[in-house]
């Protein structure tokens, strides 16, 4: 079919989504990312300075000029791009001083390192399972998590949201090889954190790996910041964790999967997104590492995000509205109705805010919500302006009262 013919199918799947209030525009920031930045909204609109709510930039090191000037000593010491793959010619010093740095910071025996997180879920279950074994996986784990199964031929079974009664029935009544329990560590649409410590319970009782993509808790969860298993006390018992680069640690690009030795060496073997793509670019590879220098210094920023998270919530709660329960920086306003967030979405551009409505296909039919972000690049006024515009807004809408 030449594309004359097939032409039509797609505008009219592009006008139906418009129709169903489901379109995702995109805002154009001319500025560096931060907690208020500089947007074009349509593109060829003017310029407007807005507090940003929206951003996965947890604590706020995304233009940190320490992370910028190692950025650029990357460039300058070892230049703009490996053009190769990691087994060919791709590995320098660098990339193995990150391996073993974030393993440490992790309390994992190894890591290795992909583009992205959605890379490394990509390369992990095909790489390390068979037709012979099983994945449990929660009802609300990330896309990607969902695309790096698919790809595997082990069983799948899924339980409902932090289930752990059907989770177990689960674990208990199939019969695999090797069982692996797979979780978000903070599920990145609603908040709200995996009950880590009952998944560990159950996966030493029924002999399972148990596998964590901490992509929205490393850097800022638990005391020091290592994630959901330092936050519920099991770091010796999660096998393998994913993360990524991309959000609180520099907002770059990049990704890991650390945990046992044995697991690391055969993902090196195996894992294809990392023996057919580029070695992660040494300036992303140099600016990690002083971020992980910056985190070892104090938790100044992690307790700032957290004073910040605590007031957010509680004022919008107070201000009367719902809010998807939780404890983490992410925090989702629900409003159900797709074109409700767009216009919730459209009204606080206009009034000075940044901050994006969500609805299907990224949450589920009918769960349309504003998700507001935590950073530590905010600071309490900006939270104060953006509550009393919260407020105004709702009031319109008819979301609050």
């Amino acid at each position: 079919m030449s594309y004359a013919k097939s032409k039509k199918f797609y505008v009219d799947t592009i006008n139906s989504i418009k129709n169903d209030g489901l379109y995702k525009d995109e805002r154009v920031i001319t500025s560096p990312q931060s907690g208020v930045v500089k947007v074009r909204f349509p593109e060829d609109a003017p310029e407007k300075t807005i507090i940003n709510l929206c951003a996965n930039n947890y604590l706020g090191l995304s233009s940190h000029p320490d992370v910028v000037k190692a950025a650029h000593d990357g460039l300058e010491s070892r230049g703009y791009g490996m053009s190769s793959v990691r087994f060919i010619c791709g590995t320098q010093d660098i990339h193995r001083e990150l391996e073993r740095k974030v393993s440490k910071f992790l309390g994992t025996e190894d890591a290795i390192l992909f583009g992205s997180c959605f890379d490394a879920n990509g390369a992990l279950f095909e790489a390390i399972l068979t037709a012979e074994d099983a994945i449990y996986s929660d009802k609300l784990v990330h896309a990607s998590i969902i695309d790096g199964i698919r790809l595997s031929k082990a069983q799948r079974y899924i339980y409902e949201h932090s289930n752990m009664e059907e989770l177990e029935e689960k674990l208990k009544t199939t019969q695999a090889r090797i069982k692996l329990i797979m979780t978000d560590g903070v599920f990145s649409m609603d908040g709200d954190m995996a009950k880590l410590d009952k998944i560990c319970e159950l996966g030493e009782k029924y002999g399972a790996l148990v596998v964590v993509d901490d992509s929205h808790a490393t850097g800022f969860i638990g005391k020091t910041g290592r994630g959901t298993h330092e936050h519920f006390n099991v770091m010796d018992k999660v096998d393998i964790i994913t993360t990524t680069f991309g959000k609180a640690l520099g907002g770059a690009t990049g990704g890991c999967i650390a945990g046992r030795k044995e697991i690391i060496e055969l993902l090196k073997q195996r894992g294809r997104p990392y023996l057919f793509s580029n070695a992660l670019m040494p300036a992303v590879v140099t600016a990690t590492l002083k971020v992980l220098d910056i985190l070892s210094q104090s938790t100044e920023r992690r307790d700032k995000l957290e004073m910040l998270t605590k007031f957010w919530r509680t004022s919008l709660e107070a201000a009367g509205f719902e809010l998807k329960p939780g404890n983490t920086p992410i925090v989702p306003i629900m409003l159900y109705d797709a074109k409700l967030a767009q216009a919730v979405s459209k009204d606080l551009y206009a009034e000075g805010i940044f901050a994006v409505g969500f609805f299907y296909p990224v949450v589920p039919q009918g769960q349309a919500r504003i998700r507001t972000q935590m950073s530590a690049a905010l600071d309490k006024k900006d939270l104060e302006k953006a509550l009393e515009v919260f407020i105004k807004v709702g009031k319109k809408h008819n979301v609050i009262k």
